[in-house]
């Protein structure tokens, strides 16, 4: 097996403990919990929840069924959003299966996405702990301000780059950070360890939504369930395009001419270009440099598997073809 693939083994049992409960949907609506299970079965990677397990398991203190409550929080809140994503990008598939937004009105999926936000807050709550519920509340208000921010920033070609940051820290980085702080909380970590725990949460995140960037123009559509260039064509401005700009200042003037985003003639040339060119690998040396900090959050941790598995999945962000 693969360093990633021997990490995930280790938190395979608490891990399906932790579908288990958010599968159990018991006497809701039909239509929803039908909609509810489909997203869970949407073949997710699980990352952000196997990521609070393995930091929980560095400490012996942490509570099993706070841990799961709070793993089982994480996914829900992170399967909320893809929800409210479709809408706002009118997505009709999400890794090439047909997503809620395909069959549900806006009105209905919209709805559905409240339904999964509130069972998520729900799962943190069963945590019993205060500062967790404080984590994920402000996570969700994280979340929802990057998604915004990403919205206003549309076809704002000349935007700074550090606006880019800002996005994607709200956008996937918060619930990373949320996830591996909430559970070195709820492990009763010393305050330093807890900060240390979170910035690791934080880089990988970071990486995490570099590297989906990069796939966004290399990877192989048919896995990432998407077609190449998306964000591009659809107005969003990611590290490849502004590595991009700086080698060729003139492809500005393309995207401004680009109108609404959906002219494909002034795009498709521009997307492949993107994709053979330097701006690729800076911006996958900008992931191994986000990657590289987070692993030396966990250097004053003595070795042990728990800390082993927490280092092999952040190399393994940085390496995935999904």
């Amino acid at each position: 097996m693969s360093s990633h693939s021997d990490a995930l083994a280790l938190v395979a049992d608490d891990m399906q403990r932790v579908d288990l409960k958010m599968q159990a949907t018991g006497d809701i609506f039909a239509p929803l919990s039908g909609a509810i299970n489909l997203l869970l079965d949407s073949g997710g990677k699980r990352l952000r929840p196997a990521l609070a397990i393995l930091t929980s398991k560095l400490y012996e203190a942490a509570d099993h069924e706070e841990v799961v409550a709070l793993a089982a929080a994480v996914e829900m809140l992170h399967s909320a959003t893809l929800v409210h994503d479709d809408v706002i990008d009118g997505s009709l598939l999400r890794r090439g299966q047909a997503t809620l937004n395909a069959s549900w009105s806006q009105g209905a999926t919209i709805l559905a996405g409240d339904f999964v936000f509130a069972r998520a807050a729900y799962f943190a709550a069963e945590t019993n702990n205060i500062r967790v519920m404080k984590i994920f509340s402000q996570t969700l208000m994280t979340i929802v301000e990057g998604e915004l921010r990403q919205l206003y920033a549309l076809r704002n070609w000349s935007q700074p780059k550090d606006t880019y940051y800002q996005r994607i820290y709200g956008k996937t980085a918060a619930l990373f950070a949320a996830a591996t702080e909430a559970a070195a909380v709820l492990g009763h970590a010393p305050e330093n360890e807890i900060s240390l725990l979170r910035d690791y949460g934080y880089n990988v995140g970071m990486a995490f939504q570099i590297m989906d960037d990069i796939l966004d123009f290399v990877g192989d559509p048919g896995k990432v369930g998407k077609p190449v260039g998306g964000d591009l064509r659809q107005g969003t401005v990611t590290l490849p395009v502004f590595h991009y700009l700086q080698l060729h200042p003139e492809a500005l003037q393309i995207m401004q001419a680009s109108g609404n985003g959906r002219d494909g003639s002034l795009l498709s040339q521009l997307i492949s270009d993107i994709a053979r060119s330097p701006a690729i690998d800076a911006t996958r040396r900008e992931a191994v440099q986000f990657i590289e900090t987070a692993k030396a959050c966990l250097a004053s941790w003595p070795p042990g598997q728990h800390r082993q598995a927490l280092l092999d999945l952040a190399d393994y962000v940085v390496v995935r073809s999904l």
